[in-house]
């Protein structure tokens, strides 16, 4: 079938419609995250110094010990509503353009599947494009569940990144797949691959989060100023940090496997072997390895804070060495980049 130009070059405009809108969801998220964790930060500055105080004042009897009075704690973590007990605006605008953004982008992905009569992840800025928008899907998705809307700009800006880096170096006109991807395992090797990813994106962004906010802890528990990035009072502790970072890594984990295991079914319908030694399926062998490893350290080998973060983060970096290197610079039977 011939490639529709005219879907094609819609798709382009509702994606280039999508960046934009992304852009100003961006700036009001970053907004409310800087002006909540000033907040914060000036309400517990406040508690310290009225804590500190109180201290001062407690009388101390003759032939016994100080008496130490409970210090009192500034609430930490994001709050749902303003100081004024009404929602916080710059987050529910956010949110909203948020939404928009992402109805523009999946409109972009299904044009641009349309266009070429196809599912639309056939070349590597297809699947830049598609994986973005499955990104903030999920986080939309996680966000209906409980108010994370403080990951928001650390969601926002590597989708800004990623949709800028596919359509100024990644893009490439739509056409037909070649034939080797004329399958359904497409579909479900694919798509399955993209949730997967997603839920590893959230993870590491919250993983660098939760280690700043391990090393801001400490130096406050040691009387040091934590210095600039007052915003990351509006984040809650690293503890539960940690915790969201292992639950969605948990879930991403058997996708992953799913992918492993459907990719390797249909490289035996393609190619007449479940397992050729090509770069990708070896790296894509290698993230399960080290998501694997993480998993069973958290699990049986009690580790925590950095040691379990560094293998978090040790496993998204292999995830794009396989998306950014291997595509491009190592041919194989998945060379499908596109690009030239």
């Amino acid at each position: 079938m011939s490639v529709d130009t005219t879907l094609a070059s819609t798709s382009n405009s509702l994606v280039y419609s999508a960046m934009a809108v992304y852009a100003v969801a961006l700036g009001a998220s970053a907004f409310d995250l800087a002006t909540l964790g000033e907040k914060v930060g000036a309400k517990r500055r406040a508690a310290s110094r009225s804590a500190a105080r109180r201290e001062e004042l407690v009388p101390q009897a003759a032939g016994v010990g100080t008496i130490t009075v409970g210090r009192t704690t500034a609430p930490t973590g994001p709050a749902p509503l303003a100081e004024d007990g009404t929602p916080r605006k710059a987050a529910g605008i956010a949110t909203s353009l948020t939404v928009l953004a992402l109805l523009l982008h999946l409109g972009g992905v299904v044009t641009r599947g349309l266009s070429a009569h196809r599912a639309p992840w056939g070349n590597m800025y297809e699947f830049s494009v598609t994986g973005t928008a499955v990104v903030v899907l999920v986080y939309l998705a996680v966000l209906s569940r409980r108010d994370i809307r403080w990951l928001s700009t650390f969601v926002l800006a590597p989708v800004l990144l990623s949709l800028g880096l596919a359509v100024a170096v990644l893009y490439t006109d739509s056409a037909p797949l070649v034939p080797a991807l004329q399958s359904f395992w497409l579909i479900i090797h694919v798509s399955i691959a993209f949730v997967s990813s997603a839920l590893f994106v959230l993870a590491f962004s919250t993983t660098v989060l939760q280690l700043v906010q391990e090393r801001r802890e400490v130096q406050r528990a040691q009387g040091r100023p934590t210095g600039a990035g007052r915003f990351m009072e509006a984040l809650p502790p690293s503890a539960d940090l940690e915790r969201l970072s292992y639950r969605l890594i948990a879930i991403s984990f058997p996708l992953w496997a799913f992918t492993l295991v459907a990719g390797a079914i249909w490289a035996e319908v393609a190619w007449g072997r479940y397992w050729n030694w090509d770069p990708k399926e070896v790296w894509t062998f290698i993230i399960w390895v080290v998501y694997a490893a993480y998993l069973h350290a958290r699990a049986t080998g009690g580790w925590g804070g950095r040691r379990a973060a560094y293998l978090s983060i040790a496993g998204f970096a292999c995830l794009m060495v396989n998306y950014g290197v291997v595509n491009v610079f190592f041919p194989g039977n998945h060379s499908y980049s596109g690009l030239s």
